[in-house]
């Protein structure tokens, strides 16, 4: 595949049960991952990362969101979405932060769900077998905590050394039985956002 993209990893997740008590409604998780070769592997302390950004994003944003949206659905169904990226050992944080803080990758995830949120994130490093973290959010309105969730999953042999694994993340529905209220609530509360 193109940009050394060596595999695609879809995972979904459906939640019945929640504190003993059956969801009103599953919720239901989603994530695609790329696991691909470190464009900047074996080239050293690289000053410019743009020329690859340029390169590999746009691909990346492109078909990883189509291949979400074909498991959920549609954009339209997408409530919270998130994004993360994992670097392999012999990689820079900078380099999983480069593929996923572009627009060239998130617009097509924004657009495709017609999000007014930021994609919330996570960028590490980390081997094979991992933990990715996706965190989320409601696509509209970033202080609906019955969306902040997070999505985790892992792949076993991945990333490599000179790997990078990035993924998108989304949800139908908030989480089961959700009580806490909205942020507003406590800033109506508080009277601003200082405690």
């Amino acid at each position: 595949m193109t940009h050394g993209i060596r595999k695609i990893v879809t995972y979904t997740e459906d939640t019945f049960i929640e504190g003993g008590k059956e969801a009103p409604v599953p919720l239901r998780l989603f994530a695609v991952a790329a696991v691909l070769k470190n464009p900047w592997a074996g080239e050293g302390f690289v000053d410019d990362l743009k020329p690859q950004i340029h390169a590999v994003a746009p691909i990346l944003g492109e078909q990883i969101t189509n291949t979400l949206l074909g498991l959920t659905g549609g954009g339209d169904a997408i409530e919270a979405y998130g994004k993360a990226a994992v670097v392999g050992s012999n990689g820079e944080i900078e380099h999983a932060s480069a593929l996923i803080h572009t627009l060239r990758f998130g617009n097509f995830y924004r657009k495709a769900v017609g999000a007014k949120s930021y994609l919330s994130f996570t960028n590490v490093r980390g081997g094979p077998n991992c933990a990715i973290s996706i965190p989320m959010m409601h696509k509209h309105d970033e202080g609906m905590r019955s969306h902040y969730l997070t999505l985790q999953f892992a792949i076993n042999d991945a990333p490599g050394p000179d790997e990078i694994v990035v993924a998108l993340g989304a949800s139908i529905g908030g989480r089961p039985h959700h009580r806490i209220g909205d942020r507003y609530q406590d800033l109506a509360d508080l009277g601003s956002n200082h405690a």
